[in-house]
C-alpha cells in the first residue's frame, strides 16, 4: 500500500508540473570550431577513444525504474535531439551514453524523487569516415559495422532483465561490456579499424608513406569537445600485426595518409602480400612485343616485368614509351631505350600502377619494313589472283 501510494504521489506532481517546450542543453554544450590538437603516442593512450559519440541516427533505451511511463526506445532525430516524455526535447548528440545518463538523470530528478535511470544502446547509426591523402579512391565511405552493432545490441537484451542489467558470464565473447550506470558497451570488438577503411579505399599506391598516417576525431562535449589528431605508424600493422596502431574507427572519423616525395616500393611489396591491397594491377603493353594486350601483374611490378608478361620484345624493336594518367590530371609520358637490366624505379623501369600504358615503338628498320609490306602487299596479291585465274587460259 506505501508503494501504491509513492507512485499516486509521484503521478500527481507529474501532473501538476509545467513543461517547458525548449530543447534541453547539457551545461557545457557549445558551439565549437577547434583546431584538431596533434597528441603523439604517450598522450595518444590517455585519451578515451571507446567513447563512442552519439549523434543523429543512433536508437537508445531509456529506463526509469518504477516508472514505465517515462521509459521507452528513442531516436536521435536528425537535428541531433531525442523527444522524451515531460522533458520533450533534448539536445542528445555530441554526447557518450554516460553523459547523457547523467544529464538526464539531473533533468528527471525534477519529476522524479531520486530516479534511477539506465540508458543503453539498441541501434547505431552507419560509420561513415572520409579516407583521403595518398590511396587509390579517396572519399566518403560507409564501413561495414552497423548491422553487427545492431546485432550486438540486440544479443544484449538477453543481460537485460527486470530493468537490471545482468553482466555476461561467457567470458565477454559476444563483444558486449557493462559500463557505468549500467550502459551496455559494444566498442572493443564491433567497430572498423583503420585497416577497413584503407582496404576499403581500394588499397595504396606506390607514394603512400604508411609511417605517417594520420586520424582525426570529435571528442565527447564532455571531454572539452573540439577534435583530436593521431598519428600512427601503420607500417607496424602489416609487418607485425602491432594493433596498437590500428585505432577502431567511429562515425566522423578521417583518415589521412601521408604522400612520399619517392616511390615506396618496400612498403608496396609487404602491402601487396597482405589483403590490405589488391593483389594484382592491370596495365597495358602494346607495339612490337610477341603478345600485345591488357597484363594483369602482382603489385609493385615493374615495366620490364610488364614487358617480360607480354611475351617480351621482338628482335626490331625501337624506344619504349610510358604514359600514367596521374590523379591530379596531369599525364606522365617518357620515352626512353629498353634496357632490360635498369633497376626497379629506375627512369626506364618505373614501378607500375593500374591503368599505366606501355608501347614499344618500331626501329627504323621495322617501321621501313612495314612500309614496304603495306605497298606491295595489295600488287602481290594481285599478281596471285591472276596467276590464278587469269594464267589457266
Amino acid at each position: 500500500m506505501a508503494r501504491d501510494r509513492n507512485k499516486i504521489k509521484i503521478i500527481l506532481i507529474m501532473a501538476l508540473s509545467i513543461c517547458s517546450h525548449t530543447i534541453a542543453l547539457p551545461a557545457n554544450s557549445q558551439t565549437k570550431n577547434i583546431k584538431p590538437t596533434i597528441i603523439n603516442i604517450e598522450q595518444r593512450r590517455q585519451v578515451r577513444y571507446d567513447s563512442y559519440v552519439l549523434g543523429p541516427g543512433d536508437s537508445l533505451q531509456i529506463e526509469i525504474i518504477d516508472i514505465p511511463e517515462l521509459s521507452g526506445s528513442y531516436s536521435i532525430g536528425p537535428d541531433g535531439t531525442l523527444y522524451l516524455p515531460r522533458l520533450r526535447a533534448v539536445y542528445a548528440s555530441g554526447l557518450t551514453i554516460e553523459e547523457l545518463r547523467s544529464f538526464l538523470t539531473q533533468q528527471f530528478a525534477s519529476f522524479v524523487k531520486r530516479p534511477r535511470l539506465y540508458v543503453r544502446p539498441i541501434g547505431y547509426r552507419p560509420i561513415r569516415v572520409f579516407v583521403g591523402g595518398e590511396v587509390k579512391r579517396p572519399g566518403y565511405y560507409q564501413l561495414s559495422g552497423a548491422s553487427q552493432l545492431s546485432a550486438i545490441s540486440e544479443g544484449a537484451n538477453q543481460q537485460v532483465t527486470q530493468g537490471q542489467f545482468i553482466p555476461s558470464t561467457a567470458g565477454n565473447l559476444s563483444g558486449i561490456t557493462t559500463g557505468p550506470g549500467g550502459s551496455l558497451s559494444t566498442f572493443a570488438t564491433a567497430f572498423p579499424t583503420v585497416f577497413d577503411a584503407l582496404r576499403t579505399a581500394q588499397g595504396l599506391t606506390p607514394y603512400s608513406d604508411l609511417r605517417k598516417v594520420t586520424v582525426t576525431r570529435r571528442l565527447p562535449e564532455g571531454e572539452g569537445g573540439g577534435k583530436v589528431r593521431t598519428e600512427l605508424n601503420f607500417l607496424n600493422v602489416i609487418i607485425s600485426g602491432d594493433e596498437s596502431q590500428n585505432l577502431r574507427l567511429f562515425d566522423g572519423d578521417v583518415v589521412v595518409v601521408t604522400k612520399s616525395d619517392e616511390i615506396l616500393r618496400d612498403q608496396l611489396l609487404k602491402a601487396g602480400q597482405t589483403n590490405l591491397s589488391p593483389q594484382f594491377v592491370q596495365v597495358f603493353v602494346s607495339g612490337r612485343v610477341k603478345q600485345p594486350g591488357p597484363q594483369i601483374l602482382p603489385q609493385a611490378s615493374t615495366l620490364n616485368q610488364a614487358i617480360i608478361s607480354a611475351g617480351g620484345p621482338k628482335v626490331l624493336k625501337g624506344k619504349v614509351e610510358f604514359v600514367r594518367f596521374t590523379r591530379e590530371g596531369e599525364v606522365d609520358r617518357r620515352r626512353f631505350n629498353y634496357n632490360p637490366g635498369a633497376p626497379a624505379e629506375a627512369n626506364s623501369n618505373p614501378v607500375l600502377m593500374a591503368g599505366d600504358i606501355i608501347r614499344v615503338d618500331d626501329s627504323i628498320l621495322s617501321a621501313t619494313l612495314e612500309v614496304v609490306n603495306e605497298i606491295t602487299a595489295p600488287a602481290i596479291t594481285g599478281y596471285a589472283l591472276y596467276s590464278i585465274f587469269g594464267g589457266n587460259r
